[in-house]
């Protein structure tokens, strides 16, 4: 198995676990946070079975991930309409495996990066890489936020999340 087969399998994984997810919890925003997520690792699959199948493949097509946005857009709105944050117990499982993998993912596609010798793959497995990163810190923000939902919003406009 190359290293694109095995980067789709990890993203189909990816995908199934946002999935399977999404499909047991009740809250729409929470849903729709994993929704995102699983969509995200749709587009990278779909770019490394580009890569693998030799075609012309570039990360600017497979377009950047705007999950921090969302879920900044999620959380704002129920806090917005005073909606309860009753699902944190149950999502704290979710985000805690979701973080391992992405952190994994991420250190898989940088190695893998490292390995290659060519420019535009070595590119495209580097942003995967960085998006992978995003996924992670997403996570930790839900987790801190479901934490201390108030606190956490009014952090100054998020100062805490890096601009990538």
């Amino acid at each position: 198995m190359n290293v694109f087969e095995f980067a789709m399998q990890m993203e189909t994984d990816g995908k199934a676990y946002y999935e399977e997810n999404a499909a047991r919890v009740d809250d729409p925003g929470l849903k729709k946070i994993l929704m995102e997520l699983a969509e995200d690792e749709q587009k990278h699959y779909n770019l490394f079975k580009a890569l693998r199948d030799g075609a012309d493949a570039s990360y600017e097509a497979a377009g950047e991930t705007k999950i921090l946005t969302s879920v900044k857009n999620v959380f704002q709105t129920m806090k917005d309409e005073k909606k309860s944050f009753a699902f944190a117990d149950e999502a704290k499982g979710i985000w805690a495996e979701a973080q391992l993998v992405e952190k994994k993912s991420e250190e898989f596609y940088r190695e893998k990066a490292k390995e290659i010798d060519d420019d535009n793959q070595k590119n495209i497995l580097n942003k995967i890489a960085d998006e992978e990163h995003k996924h992670w810190v997403t996570l930790e923000n839900v987790i801190q936020f479901l934490k201390r939902p108030e606190q956490w919003l009014e952090d100054a406009e998020w100062n805490h999340i890096e601009d990538y």
